[in-house]
């Protein structure tokens, strides 16, 4: 799968919804519920981070929810993507972009949505083919503001930004034209995914799939 058609892939994706969680999973036994709430709210892209001893596991539970789209975070290696997809990934998403890793997902055939910041990093994604990028961390970068002036000089480029996005900011990220989904971390709280709070988690989600993009 060469890169052009992972950034096709990832942008489709990206365009479902509006925010895609960005989950941390510490209890295998709340992952297909956490999805199941997650997806009846209306946000079907679910990113589970490989932060935790069980994430591989849950992507495994969460990929069994009808209509849910369950990817890896924080892939960093050949060998984070490889047991990504074998445990039934749909996409990857990862901070940077290196060679290696451009390789392995290009090898397996699972989309990539790279992360870059600066005006070199995306200048070398396009380069190397990705086109639909993640900007990470948003916030601690310059946040909304720094994501616009990459649209001028690079307006072909599309980000997902995350890091630091919250209710209160994501409707700027998303009111800027080279933004098309937010990832966000507040939707999927700690505390109400291990009180298996799913009315809460779905009442949220609801809220972030009605957010207006450009």
């Amino acid at each position: 799968m060469t890169p052009e058609l992972q950034s096709r892939q990832t942008r489709s994706l990206c365009q479902l919804a509006p925010v895609i969680p960005v989950i941390v999973i510490k209890d295998l036994a709340r992952a297909e519920g956490l999805a199941q709430a997650l997806v009846t709210g209306g946000l079907p892209v679910l990113e589970v981070t490989l932060r935790s001893e069980v994430a591989l596991d849950a992507i495994r539970a969460m990929s069994a929810v009808e209509g849910g789209h369950v990817g890896a975070g924080t892939v960093l290696t050949p060998d984070d993507a490889k047991r990504a997809c074998d445990a039934g990934a749909r996409f990857a998403v990862s901070p940077g972009l290196t060679d290696r890793l451009i390789d392995a997902c290009q090898e397996i055939g699972l989309p990539l949505l790279p992360g870059a910041v600066t005006a070199s990093e995306v200048m070398r994604a396009v380069d190397a083919g990705y086109d639909m990028l993640k900007f990470f961390p948003a916030e601690a970068v310059g946040g909304a503001p720094a994501l616009k002036s990459l649209a001028g000089p690079l307006p072909k480029v599309s980000f997902c930004p995350t890091g630091g996005v919250t209710p209160k900011n994501a409707p700027d990220y998303l009111a800027l034209p080279n933004v098309v989904c937010v990832g966000g971390s507040w939707i999927a709280t700690d505390a109400d995914t291990g009180a298996g709070n799913w009315a809460a988690v779905q009442e949220r989600a609801s809220i972030a799939a009605g957010l207006t993009r450009a």
